[in-house]
């Protein structure tokens, strides 16, 4: 397994592998998933993950939406969340794999586990290839730049019009606001992780790296002598309008009776204060629950 390392009130105007099981270190070698392709019928996901008291999640490494740490153990805000929800679906033990971001979705669409659990952005785009979950949580954009910030990034297009190379996380959104805003595709690079983006920014190779606020403050708070600091959260913009980046948990199309009794307790949780309980080690606040009215249906249809 690789091991790499108020909002609200705007949103309410807009709109390999291997396995862990939680909470402990013991790797596992299958690769199979608690049923195929499900429905509400026999044999489906969400029966037999609880008859079986199990389930299979894919996470990508991101700190801290759903990572491995140190001592093995599978953690982070989106497998944390989904914990406290399974357990109360009577789902008591979670499996998880990690693959890179990009092969999220198809190999959960192969089967390989029953849900992804990396705080994904809720986007048209991948909306078209899977099935996901209420929105979990709501995140600005920010700049991971030089200490002091000479160039005074504050925006992509503060890097289109500085002629400035930026560094992006593989199939992350960042690279299509970074186009979107102007930025040529040679001043882009792709990296696989966060610890690459980090390194760009530090060599030089890159003078920002754009992700999640939430993502940057943890990355430099974990490497606080790298001379680097996070830029202001903001909202980009595609084709005039501001995007909303909402993420959330991502099923098989098929498997709606799984999606639906999910939405259904994540709700609750969001509602009686156990996401917040869950999700504020891991640098997410109140300000990052999904602005009231915010759908699943508004965020695949941008």
């Amino acid at each position: 397994m690789t091991q790499h390392w108020s909002r609200r009130d705007f949103l309410r105007r807009t709109a390999t592998a291997g396995a862990v099981a939680i909470g402990g270190s013991t790797f596992l070698a299958a690769c199979q998933s608690t049923g195929g392709g499900g429905g509400a019928g026999a044999g489906g996901v969400l029966e037999n993950a609880r008859s079986a008291g199990t389930i299979r999640i894919g996470i990508a490494g991101e700190e801290p939406y759903g990572f491995t740490d140190v001592g093995g153990n599978v953690t982070g805000e989106a497998p944390e969340v989904a914990r406290i929800v399974l357990e109360a679906m009577g789902i008591a033990e979670v499996q998880a794999e990690q693959v890179d971001f990009g092969s999220l979705i198809p190999a959960l669409n192969a089967n390989r586990y029953d849900m992804v659990c990396a705080g994904m952005n809720i986007t048209a785009e991948r909306c078209g290839q899977a099935a996901f979950s209420i929105p979990d949580y709501t995140a600005l954009t920010a700049f991971l730049v030089p200490a002091g910030n000479p160039e005074q990034v504050a925006t992509f297009e503060d890097v289109a019009a500085k002629g400035l190379p930026l560094a992006v996380l593989s199939a992350a959104v960042e690279q299509g606001y970074a186009e979107a805003a102007g930025v040529p595709a040679g001043s882009i690079s792709v990296y696989d992780d966060q610890n690459a983006l980090l390194q760009a920014v530090t060599s030089g190779r890159a003078y920002a790296a754009a992700l999640t606020d939430i993502s940057l403050k943890w990355l430099a708070g974990k490497n606080p002598d790298a001379g680097v600091e996070v830029t202001e959260g903001i909202t980009p913009t595609e084709n005039g309008q501001p995007v909303v980046s909402a993420g959330g948990f991502v099923f098989r199309q098929a498997d709606n009776d799984l999606r639906e009794a999910f939405d259904a307790e994540l709700q609750k949780a969001h509602d009686d204060g156990r996401w917040l309980t869950a999700a504020s080690p891991f640098g997410f606040s109140e300000d990052n629950l999904p602005a009231d009215g915010l759908t699943t249906e508004q965020l695949c249809s941008a």
